[in-house]
C-alpha cells in the first residue's frame, strides 16, 4: 500500500513522538547529574576521610596506631567542680574595697576532681591569699581578669604534696565577679 500525501498524519500522534524525547533528555541529564555529584562527593569522602592513612608506609601504620591509642586513653571529658564564693578586702586605694568572685574550675578526669575535693581547705587558702593581695585597678578590666584566671590556675595547679604531681587544671571560669 503506498501512503496517500492527501492524508495528514494524527496530530496526537506527532505530539506525543517530540514530548518522548524531551523527558529522555531530561531523564539523561538528571541522571548524568546525580552521577557527578555522587562522584563529586566520593572524592570529598576520600580525601577527607581516606587518605589520611592512605600514605602510611608499613611501618609507619603501627606507630600511628599507637599514637592514636595514646591519644584515646589520654583524652578524657573535662570535669567541673564549682568553687564556693570568695569575698576578700582588696589592697586599698580609694577607700575600702572588696572582691566577690565565684569561678569554677575545669579539670581532667574524675579522679582530679577528687584530688581537689579533697584538698579543698589548701585550694582556697591559696586561692584566698591571692585574691587578698590585689587592688581593684589590677582586675576590673578583661585583661586584669583574664590575669587573675591564669594566677588562680598557677596556684591551684602546684602540687598539694611536697614531691607529688601537679594537678592536672586546664582552666578557671568565672561564674561571679564584683568588686565594690
Amino acid at each position: 500500500m503506498k501512503a496517500n500525501p492527501k492524508v495528514k498524519a494524527d496530530p496526537k500522534a506527532e505530539a506525543a513522538a517530540p514530548a518522548a524525547g524531551g523527558k529522555g533528555k531530561l531523564l539523561i541529564i538528571v541522571g548524568a547529574l546525580v552521577a557527578v555529584l555522587a562522584a563529586g562527593g566520593g572524592g570529598a569522602w576520600y580525601f577527607l576521610h581516606g587518605s589520611a592513612d592512605a600514605g602510611a608506609t608499613e611501618e609507619e601504620a603501627p606507630k600511628k596506631e599507637h599514637s592514636k591509642k595514646k591519644k584515646k586513653d589520654k583524652e578524657v571529658a573535662p570535669e567541673y567542680i564549682a568553687i564556693e564564693p570568695f569575698t576578700v578586702n582588696l589592697q586599698p586605694e580609694n577607700g575600702d574595697q572588696y572582691l566577690q568572685v565565684a569561678f569554677t574550675l575545669q579539670v581532667d578526669g574524675p579522679e582530679q576532681v577528687e584530688v581537689i575535693k579533697a584538698n579543698m581547705a589548701k585550694v582556697r587558702s591559696r586561692v584566698l591569699l591571692l585574691l587578698s593581695g590585689k587592688k581593684a585597678s589590677e582586675i576590673n578590666t578583661v585583661e586584669g581578669k583574664q590575669q587573675l584566671a591564669g594566677e588562680i590556675l598557677a596556684a591551684v595547679k602546684e602540687p598539694f604534696d611536697r614531691h607529688g604531681d601537679e594537678q592536672e587544671v586546664s582552666d578557671v571560669l568565672f561564674t561571679s565577679f564584683i568588686i565594690q
